[in-house]
């Protein structure tokens, strides 16, 4: 079967991950078409803090207010005792209508029977953990209904160039494009379930390919041997994260429908420092390749601001090497510090609650949506505070106190900024933290 091959007139969409509501929302304002999200169960990352049936609600009308997408995980690889729950799950996502999430991401095949029964109309794109690794798998997807395949991580763009061509033109393939990269192919990985009981493909990876090991023999136990790349000793399964900030039009000329990126461990810095970036990308390769090429220095610049690894382009352009992997740490490096997320901006200052510390006389970034990072100077801090000092939250009924710094990660606070800063504003510091 011969299919047309798909001609891009649009942009990929820019997807992006949340973990609550507040990075949701971060996603939204700086730049996601869509956002992909997990409730409480049946997802892959058990440990991100998730949205409640309450908070999804909230969250998926906020974003459709807006214009974006939101896309809900159901990935995990099922066992017996899963299918009556996720029977009622599919169905409480149904009857959100009409805030009902936009798609749904599956990669098990029962999960998959369960959702085309429980909602036959549901949109449905199928997880890179279903290892979707060439056309013939793309169409069996399709010929069961499914509208997108997340392609496996191992696929290089030539690859992708010939799973373009050979699926239909409709159907859509999206990609991820930027974070963390798993030892294992497709983050199929049983390691973790080995060694600690927390099986990665249910949604509790310990991440264990980030450990530090060493060498022992079996006849002599308890007797390590470093296995040493340096002093520091090695981290043999630890790859580098993916970026491919600098190669936007091979990507697209690939026909990657959907830009992923990978973080729904991550923080509202991290996340909307990564869509402002890839947006601001793609909408400048949208006027021309040449205004593209010409900002690359800003688009690296910019993502070095949020945690990461060494980077790497992973298989896009062939098997990556030796290079691909860091051998002597486990460490993120950043070039900034979350402080904070604007809440409400009233006359009497703009409230937060703070993520790392920072004091009055401190200047530090205001992040726009824009691309623009304003220098603002902290010229006063008030915190809620009981009589024994502890933390008040926003319990209107404790007065105000002028305080010097903020010290205390989550505190609720209101501060007074020069130049004044909007609700949903994201606050930063320069400043390397490991």
């Amino acid at each position: 079967m011969n299919y047309k091959v798909k001609n891009h007139t649009t942009l990929p969409e820019l997807l992006i991950p949340a973990s609550s509501p507040e990075v949701l929302q971060a996603a939204v304002r700086y730049g996601a078409d869509a956002v992909y999200i997990g409730g409480e169960a049946f997802g892959l990352r058990a440990k991100a803090k998730n949205f409640s049936p309450e908070e999804m609600a909230q969250s998926i009308a906020y974003a459709h207010a807006r214009g974006v997408k939101v896309y809900v995980t159901a990935n995990i690889l099922a066992h017996n005792y899963d299918l009556d729950g996720a029977r009622e799950y599919f169905a409480f996502l149904r009857d959100m209508k009409p805030d009902a999430p936009d798609a749904l991401i599956i990669s098990d095949p029962g999960m998959f029977t369960i959702c085309r029964e429980v909602w036959p109309e549901a949109e449905i794109h199928i997880s890179t953990q279903a290892n979707n690794t060439n056309y013939e798998t793309y169409r069996f997807w399709w010929n069961l209904g499914a509208k997108r395949v997340v392609s496996a991580r191992e696929l290089s763009l030539a690859e992708l160039s010939q799973i373009r061509a050979k699926i239909p033109e409709e159907m859509e393939i999206e990609s991820f494009v930027h974070g963390a990269m798993c030892i294992s192919y497709s983050g199929r990985c049983l390691l973790s379930n080995f060694l600690t009981g927390r099986d990665a493909n249910r949604g509790a990876c310990t991440h264990p390919c980030r450990w530090k090991y060493a060498l022992m023999e079996e006849t002599r136990p308890g007797e390590y041997f470093p296995v040493e790349e340096n002093e520091r000793g090695t981290f043999i399964f630890n790859s580098g994260d993916l970026c491919m900030i600098e190669h936007i039009p091979e990507l697209v000329r690939a026909g990657i429908d959907s830009f992923k990126i990978e973080g729904r461990m991550k923080t509202a810095l991290y996340v909307a420092t990564v869509a402002r970036t890839y947006r601001m990308a793609l909408d400048d390769f949208a006027v021309s390749e040449e205004q593209y090429r010409s900002r690359m220095d800003w688009y690296r610049e910019q993502i070095a601001m949020c945690t990461f690894r060494k980077f790497t382009t992973g298989f896009f352009f062939g098997k990556p090497g030796p290079e691909a992997q860091i051998y002597d740490n486990s460490t993120y490096r950043s070039e900034a510090v979350y402080l904070g997320c604007i809440g409400e901006v009233t006359a009497e200052g703009a409230y937060l609650y703070q993520k790392n510390k920072f004091s009055v006389g401190d200047e530090i970034e205001i992040m726009k949506p824009d691309g623009k990072d304003v220098k603002a100077r902290v010229t006063a801090i008030s915190a809620r505070r009981k009589e024994n000092g502890a933390p008040a939250g926003e319990d209107g009924d404790v007065p105000w106190t002028a305080v010097e710094s903020c010290p205390h990660a989550g505190e609720y606070f209101r501060v007074t900024l020069d130049p004044i800063p909007e609700t949903g504003d994201l606050l930063r510091r320069a400043g390397s933290r490991q």
